[in-house]
């Protein structure tokens, strides 16, 4: 289930800088939550510049770079590893982009097993035994 979306200026960096933040977040993602990567879904949302704005100044009159990302998990995971992912994507925006890690903004969307499907049956369902394990432990 674990799902992160980036978002980004259109036109401040390259196919290349794409594919590596995608594959890079992936691997990380999956180790941090020991899961298999094939679990985990990755997106890059681009905007255009006209349609962004960092400290009330649109991109396409500054040039700015300050990328955007939000993760979806389980409730359930510990706050080390929730922490470990915040400061592990602002790492591999920082390196990957070229971009100030002070200008990284990054979220948690956390979401309660009931309200999220896996092939259209509740994941409380679906992944009894994974959902309880986590809920033992003691963040």
């Amino acid at each position: 289930m674990p799902i992160l979306h980036f978002h980004l200026a259109e036109g401040q960096y390259t196919a290349e800088q794409h594919e590596t933040l995608l594959v890079e977040s992936s691997r990380f993602f999956a180790e941090v939550l020991a899961c298999p990567v094939d679990r985990v879904r990755v997106f890059i949302q681009l905007y255009r510049p006209e349609l962004v704005a960092v400290g009330g100044v649109p991109l396409c009159r500054e040039v700015r770079r300050a990328p955007y990302f939000s993760f979806v998990v389980m409730e359930g995971r510990s706050l080390a590893d929730r922490q470990r992912l915040l400061h592990g994507f602002t790492d591999i925006v920082e390196r990957v982009l070229g971009v100030d890690r002070a200008l990284v903004r990054g979220g948690i969307v956390p979401v309660v097993p009931e309200n999220w499907g896996i092939g259209g049956v509740p994941a409380s369902v679906m992944r009894q035994g994974e959902v309880a394990a986590r809920a033992g432990k003691t963040c």
